[in-house]
């Protein structure tokens, strides 16, 4: 399935490259410009720096005079706005519109590489675009009104303004969601459970330290060793938590070599 933004009369080429880096973020690279206020937008530094090295959505980027040559291959038409109008298109959140949108018509997700694709099951591929008006005055009523739908982020009633990349973020984010959204990229490599003879190797080399602090007496060791050995079992410790205990331990008893372990 076809998703397009689609960029409507852009006064400031910061916004297109900002666009270029929402839309990479969510997976999509079809960004249509609809006679921009600069004709060299795409190649002007503002626009390249913004964009953060989503070069690859700005070199296929188009640049058309009218809304019409923005709209080839695409059924379902959604325009933004900030407040709803007394007449056009029912106005709805992102996410609701886009829930009913895929149970109305029945579509399942296959994926395709890094993109994920909507397909009709029952008829042949669509296209979804979301049109953006002009910073300076919004979307044009006659633009809304060729729409199925009119999107509104909820935002503070008191303080709805939000910049172009922003909102083109949220309804790309939203409709990821719809399409199905990448995996959490975890930051770390997940961390490798000591096994039992590492704990009990640990456990021995701790207890020698213990001793050697007068805090363990050897001669009426109590419970204290298996009630240490339970408190590491249910924490669960890893390879590295080992090494770093057992590290604690030969510090002490190199403090205190009178001991001998």
């Amino acid at each position: 399935m076809i998703t397009r933004f689609i960029l409507i009369n852009t006064s400031h080429a910061g916004n297109v490259g900002a666009a270029a880096r929402a839309m990479k973020t969510m997976g999509f690279d079809d960004l249509v410009l609809v006679a921009p206020r600069w004709a060299n937008v795409l190649r002007r530094e503002e626009t390249i720096q913004r964009s953060s090295g989503a070069l690859d959505v700005l070199d296929k980027c188009r640049i058309v005079d009218t809304l019409d040559e923005a709209l080839d291959g695409l059924t379902h038409l959604c325009a933004t706005a900030m407040t709803p109008r007394d007449f056009g298109p029912p106005t709805v959140t992102p996410r609701e519109h886009f829930d009913s949108l895929s149970k109305s018509q029945q579509l399942t997700y296959i994926p395709r590489g890094l993109e994920v694709d909507l397909v009709d099951s029952v008829g042949p591929q669509q296209g979804i675009g979301f049109l953006f008006g002009s910073e300076r005055f919004g979307m044009r009523n006659e633009d809304v009104y060729r729409c199925h739908a009119c999107l509104s982020i909820p935002s503070n009633p008191q303080f709805g303004s939000l910049n172009l990349g922003a909102a083109l973020q949220v309804i790309a984010y939203e409709w990821r969601l719809a399409l199905g959204s990448f995996g959490v990229q975890t930051a770390t490599q997940p961390p490798v459970l000591a096994d039992a003879a590492q704990v009990a190797g640990m456990l021995a080399h701790l207890e020698q330290a213990l001793v050697a602090l007068e805090f363990l007496d050897p001669a009426a060791p109590k419970k204290l060793m298996p009630r240490l050995n339970g408190l590491f079992n249910r924490a669960q410790v890893t390879q590295e938590e080992v090494h770093i205990l057992r590290g604690i331990a030969k510090s002490i008893l190199r403090t205190c070599p009178e001991v001998k372990g």
